[in-house]
């Protein structure tokens, strides 16, 4: 019978990061380990389960079955064992920890920004570290813990997170204050349908969007002169030149040089919402973050 004695929670750790990474040296990475100390775990893990574990390839190591089979109770007792250690209460004035959140930069200006003000008054001793957003890896980064939270959008946010809305945005018609068509207040849909127009394309090189949808609902169309991958660029970029764009309200708060005139469409908006993964819904601090977005983010 297997000695339960000769199981401690590092090396359960050095497992769940084995199984998640593929890799002794990039398990060691992520624990703050060397490779020897990591490669000694996992001996250790296979005399104790009886069973290689792992085998080499030459795309790094993949699990046996055996150790596909233990991977999900794996990771449910790690997650058990986190909760448990938490405090039962949580002090904002006084806590001491960093809090992941990925965003794209829209989400960085229009979300975190204002929610950064309020957390360096209530809380200074929690340190954010903001990352770019990848649709396709996001639920496995919440589930390993290099991400605690994600802005996304409820369309593009799997089915295995928690989610909370945030707010509603709508998209308004930009330009220059000194723009030749800004003192009108307003735009016909032949003046809009003249002008240059620009968008982002978080993909890159799009020149289509949703108000070229709007568009020719209505039998009509635009040019699009410039596609850029961020939305803080072409803040900038409509400064400085003729184009008029389609943009988020929420951007273009406490921004100068611009105006906002009335468009002759309407393009539809999109909501903005916070995911998390399961492990982190029960814990104090992450439940008071949470909260503190949610209240920074209601604003408008």
């Amino acid at each position: 019978m297997t000695d339960l004695r000769k199981l401690d929670l590092n090396l359960l750790k050095a497992f769940a990061a084995l199984l998640d990474e593929g890799s002794v040296t990039r398990a060691a990475a992520r624990l703050s380990l060397t490779q020897p100390a990591v490669s000694g775990m996992l001996a250790r893990l296979r005399e104790y389960f009886d069973d290689p574990l792992f085998v080499r390839t030459s795309h790094g190591i993949v699990p046996t079955v055996r150790a596909s089979e233990l991977a999900p109770l794996l990771k449910r007792i790690l997650a058990d064992i986190e909760v448990m250690l938490q405090p039962s209460h949580f002090e904002p004035a006084s806590a001491k920890m960093s809090w992941a959140v990925a965003a794209t930069d829209y989400a960085l200006q229009a979300v975190l920004v204002p929610f950064l003000q309020a957390l360096r008054q209530q809380a200074p001793g929690i340190r954010v570290i903001a990352r770019p957003i990848d649709d396709h890896s996001v639920s496995r980064q919440l589930e390993q813990g290099t991400l605690d939270l994600a802005l996304m959008t409820p369309e593009t946010t799997p089915a295995d997170l928690r989610l909370r809305n945030l707010y509603q945005e709508e998209y308004v018609c930009v330009l220059r204050a000194e723009h030749p068509v800004a003192a009108a207040g307003q735009l016909t849909l032949d003046a809009f349908c003249e002008l240059d127009h620009a968008l982002v394309s978080y993909s890159g090189g799009g020149l289509r969007g949703a108000t070229d949808s709007a568009l020719e609902a209505l039998g009509r169309s635009r040019r699009v002169a410039l596609s850029v991958p961020s939305f803080l660029v072409l803040v900038e970029v409509l400064r400085s030149s003729d184009l008029v764009a389609m943009v988020p309200r929420r951007l273009l708060r406490d921004m100068t040089g611009l105006t906002v005139v009335q468009a002759p469409i309407t393009v539809p908006g999109f909501t903005k919402s916070m995911a998390w993964h399961e492990r982190t819904h029960s814990d104090p601090a992450q439940h008071w973050l949470r909260n503190l977005m949610l209240a920074t983010s209601s604003g408008g």
